[in-house]
């Protein structure tokens, strides 16, 4: 099975989940020249991602004047920028009850809600903010991001559709969008969408792996190992990138699928020196350090992937081949039992026919 490296583990919530879209925009009320004073303060710090004193000024404003609105809503956003989210959710539920009609309360709060892992809550307020703003892209984009953290595709679809129609130069839009359609089987117009991501913004990270993930995913192999290039070139192959050894993976993957042992090899070397407990990047190297003559290798390799996950069928018939090429039948035939006998029982429990590749 392909694997989307937003998938893996909870790298797409970390990631998406420090995204904080709009701005500020503080509406004018009247105020006292100190309360204002504060204001402008609270506004500088915040330009300035200087959060802890942004808040301070905003929380003495509350406390001067406790019903105007800009205080609270700079307060909320200056919780919500500095990470401090369980400030920003009390001072959001307070100020949503205050003023139950303001959609960027609500809307902050939903992004607040999201950082605390409450996604039920947040989709809730950033559904309510869509109502009271329905114009503003930012609003459908950041419920997206819960519906995508939660793996609902066609939901995010939706609410990407309709970010990308109000801002249609939104390129981090367009490059989720693909991948939502992409997790619902739409692979044709994925690929335009994530080729209108990188039109918009050639150096949008892993726009590039993106696109060759969907043309790998219709067997256009050339072109997927083209994009998978193009994506390592963007991040100068830099080791120290989390996303790098899954993009050396994919790659090495394609080039093992069109015959190019030697330069699969080459790429899934560096994606087990990355990650080095990724099961499927040693079954890969193995397999192509078996189809390059050096069954030596792969029995190390191939075995390390057992260890790794030991009830994968395709390692152990791997590994029968390669026992059987340094005349080590005995253990070849070991192999081949064990092989038969997950073969076996992943029929018995329903699973699809396996054909080892």
């Amino acid at each position: 099975m392909k694997r989307s490296l937003y998938s893996r583990g909870s790298r797409l919530v970390a990631w998406l989940g420090a995204i904080l879209v709009g701005c500020v925009s503080l509406s004018a009320q009247p105020a006292s020249p100190a309360v204002e004073s504060l204001l402008q303060k609270g506004r500088q710090a915040l330009e300035a991602d200087d959060f802890s004193s942004a808040a301070q000024a905003f929380e003495q404003a509350r406390q001067h004047a406790p019903e105007n609105r800009d205080a609270w809503r700079g307060l909320l956003l200056s919780y919500l920028r500095g990470k401090e989210p369980a400030k920003a959710v009390a001072v959001g539920r307070e100020g949503v009850a205050r003023w139950p009609q303001d959609g960027e309360l609500h809307h902050w709060l939903g992004q607040a809600l999201f950082q605390s892992g409450e996604k039920e809550p947040a989709i809730k307020h950033l559904r309510r903010a869509g109502e009271l703003t329905p114009k503003r892209s930012e609003v459908h984009f950041d419920l997206a991001l819960v519906y995508l953290s939660d793996r609902k595709y066609k939901l995010a679809a939706e609410k990407l559709e309709t970010a990308v129609r109000l801002q249609p130069n939104f390129a981090l839009a367009h490059l989720l969008l693909g991948r939502a359609y992409q997790n619902t089987n739409r692979t044709v117009p994925a690929i335009e969408q994530f080729k209108t991501a990188l039109r918009l913004d050639p150096a949008i990270p892993l726009g590039h792996y993106h696109l060759g993930f969907a043309y790998e995913s219709l067997g256009r192999n050339a072109e997927a190992i083209a994009e998978f290039k193009k994506e390592l070139a963007r991040q100068g192959g830099l080791a120290r990138r989390q996303d790098t050894p899954e993009v050396f993976y994919r790659l090495g993957h394609a080039l093992l699928e069109t015959g190019r042992y030697a330069e699969a090899a080459e790429n899934l070397r560096q994606a087990v020196r990355l990650a080095p407990r990724d099961a499927e990047a040693q079954y890969d190297l193995g397999k192509a350090l078996l189809m390059l003559g050096d069954a030596a290798a792969a029995i190390l390799t191939l075995r390390q992937a057992i260890a790794l996950k030991p009830d994968d069928a395709r390692a152990h018939y791997q590994l029968a081949r390669a026992l059987q090429k340094v005349g080590e039948r005995a253990e070849a035939e070991k192999e081949l039992q064990r092989f038969a006998e997950l073969k076996k029982r992943q029929q018995e429990s329903g699973g699809m026919a396996y054909r080892p590749n």
